[in-house]
């Protein structure tokens, strides 16, 4: 039923991935070889051209970096890898010395280690060391490595007070130069492995700093807030604009009915910060643990997940039918998907041309949040000036798309918090909570039949496999189980950084009752081919609207699922650091495996997505109140109104 490709997306290669990426004047016909290194005096065989770096790792021994990431390009500033090779008069930074003969390398004699020591102390002589109160202690690369090299005084002088100003003018992301250590992982992260350019190295030599646009305020130049760069900061020169303070005086005063939702992505990754292996789910163990903190309600973001796929399901529905029934030339296509703010405020800035494309869904977030304080408060007789919502993501372009002022369709601020998930770890510990040890509790009601489709929103692809689901059993009329086992659509999962997938319509079947107010049948779509595409990560992102711009493949695309960060939402910017290739694939396949786990695995199945059509959303999805509340404007019958 499916045939996927998988376009070239290649640019500067990660850092993981770099093996065989050095030519050999020469020698080209040895590309593909291997070639023997001793380290240490461990005799390894590695493919020509793999660094020292990634050699030591294959023999089991640990050389220690700082500017080194698995997910970005080889830099080789900091030299904190450096090991000594023989026959070479100077030390070599292993992450970027290639093996091209068989060589010997020593990596922890004295003239390293004692290279290594004077290195740290540099840094730690312009660092500012207020290790105490930073948000990195005992998560800080260069604490850690202070403390393995011995480092129990400033031999080069230290830097006593802050010199630069703090920068607080995103609602996202805190830049604090004075913890700075000039690695340039934020700078090739916003460059190479995002392709936005918001921050760049300023100056030369002693004056060098990282700094934006003409050294402007984050807040005031292009940044989409997707914190990728504070995940790969190795100390706390980055983080996330922390409101956890704020949560708490809700919690604390008595007239206030505070309420949390839970996404999956922050689910499958918290216990990292308790020390529990990568992909560990600890969804109702976190139940547990937010009601011990004093949230009112605890609800799943499962539930608006799946409300979320009603309402742009039945967008791209309209568009089809406006397209091949009514033929009507304003039918915009490809459309994109909308749930990743990053996405968005990229979009928004790159290529604004393009904004029709958008479904003008909100994201579950936001569509909770209208919902809670409109319908629930309604059920629980709660004055929606009195109820406090926040929201548990994997984002910190969550608390940006919190604060714009277009999300407020229920009359007050339709999300208050967004926290991410280190965040909610902070307070849950602040509590005195020891999360892996509670036992298990539910969801709160009426939120709290989750769907196995809701769950998949935190996984790259998830967000087209939740919409193909339900699409294609309301259109084709049978059980999607009987077309891909188990529902599960696997041509649209993986880690590519594109992927193209056709799915032929082969039958339609009856509308369901809560959509024959929009279609009076199927017939327009007999014998379609639906053309979807999946890229996650900006840079993946850009390279798909260039060939959109262009007439390319994607062009020719009906629907097409954009995430801002690597890996989708459990590659977050809120999530726990470190983030490697290694551990989004562990955190994919603990939501995977919960998704696999529930008894509904489809949001059209969602009982209390149904039930809050039949109570509130009376003209069902895209009628006039859904487009109200869970809309960004109103587009009655797929038409555009300004």
């Amino acid at each position: 039923m499916s045939e996927m490709t998988n376009p070239d997306t290649s640019r500067r290669v990660p850092a993981s991935q770099q093996a065989m990426s050095v030519p050999v004047p020469g020698n080209l016909d040895a590309i593909g070889a291997t070639v023997g290194v001793n380290i240490d005096g461990v005799d390894v065989k590695v493919p020509l051209g793999t660094t020292i770096l990634d050699a030591a790792k294959q023999a089991g021994i640990k050389i220690p970096t700082l500017c080194h990431h698995a997910d970005l390009c080889v830099a080789g500033v900091c030299r904190i890898c450096s090991v000594e090779v023989e026959g070479q008069r100077t030390l070599q930074a292993s992450c970027s010395f290639p093996v091209t003969t068989p060589i010997k390398v020593k990596t922890h004699t004295q003239k390293v280690r004692q290279a290594r020591r004077h290195i740290l102390d540099l840094m730690l002589s312009e660092h500012c060391g207020d290790c105490y109160t930073c948000g990195r202690n005992g998560n800080c690369e260069l604490q850690t490595l202070a403390k393995e090299y011995g480092v129990d005084s400033f031999r080069f002088g230290h830097v006593e007070k802050p010199v630069h100003e703090i920068d607080r003018s995103s609602y996202s992301v805190v830049r604090d130069n004075n913890k700075c250590i000039l690695c340039r992982r934020c700078v090739r992260t916003c460059l190479d492995l995002q392709e936005v350019g918001t921050i760049e190295v300023l100056g030369r030599s002693h004056q060098s700093h990282i700094g934006t646009f003409l050294d402007k305020p984050l807040g005031d130049v292009v940044c989409i807030n997707c914190g990728q760069c504070i995940n790969r900061c190795p100390t706390g020169a980055l983080r996330a604009n922390d409101q956890t303070d704020e949560v708490w005086a809700a919690i604390e005063d008595p007239k206030k009915h505070v309420v949390i939702q839970t996404a999956p992505s922050p689910r499958a990754a918290i216990g990292e910060c308790f020390g529990m292996e990568p992909g560990t789910a600890m969804t109702f163990e976190l139940n547990t643990a937010l009601k011990m903190a004093g949230f009112d309600q605890v609800f799943d973001t499962n539930f608006s997940a799946d409300l979320t796929i009603l309402e742009e399901g039945t967008e791209l529905l309209l568009r089809l039918k406006q397209a091949l029934l009514l033929r009507e030339p304003g039918a915009v296509f490809p459309q994109f998907t909308s749930c990743s703010p990053g996405w968005i405020k990229y979009l928004e800035h790159f290529y604004p041309e393009y904004i029709p494309n958008l479904s003008t869904a909100k994201s579950p977030q936001q569509m909770f949040g209208a919902v809670i304080k409109t319908y629930y408060a309604e059920k629980q007789g709660i004055d929606p000036k009195d109820i406090v919502t926040v929201a548990l993501m994997p984002c910190s372009a969550k608390k940006f798309e919190c604060n714009r002022p277009e999300m407020a369709d229920s009359g007050h601020k339709d999300v208050d918090f967004g926290l991410t998930t280190r965040e909610l770890a902070k307070m849950i510990s602040e509590a005195g909570i020891d999360l892996p040890r509670l036992p298990k509790s539910d969801f709160d009601s009426p939120f709290g039949t989750p769907s196995g489709s809701g769950v998949i929103f935190g996984a790259t692809g998830g967000v087209m496999e939740a919409a193909l689901r339900t699409v294609i059993e309301l259109v084709v009329g049978v059980k999607v189980e009987d077309l891909f086992e188990h529902a599960d659509i696997k041509p649209v999962r993986g880690f590519e950084g594109v992927r193209y997938v056709e799915l032929a319509i082969p039958q339609v079947g009856p509308v369901p009752d809560l959509l024959k107010p929009l279609f009076p049948s199927w017939d327009f779509l007999k014998g379609a081919t639906l053309k979807v595409a999946i890229a996650h990560g900006t840079a993946n992102a850009k390279k798909v609207m260039e060939d959109i711009k262009a007439g390319g493949q994607f062009s020719k695309c009906h629907f097409i699922e954009f995430m801002g960060c690597p890996g989708g939402c459990l590659g977050g910017g809120g999530q726990p650091i470190p983030t490697t290739p290694e551990i989004r694939q562990a955190r994919a396949k603990a939501i995977y495996a919960e998704d696999s786990a529930y008894e509904i695995r489809k949001s059209h199945e969602n009982p209390d997505v149904l039930k809050i059509y039949t109570e509130f959303l009376t003209e069902g999805p895209c009628g006039h109140k859904s487009h109200k509340l869970l809309h960004t404007h109103y587009t009655p019958r797929g038409k555009y109104i300004e």
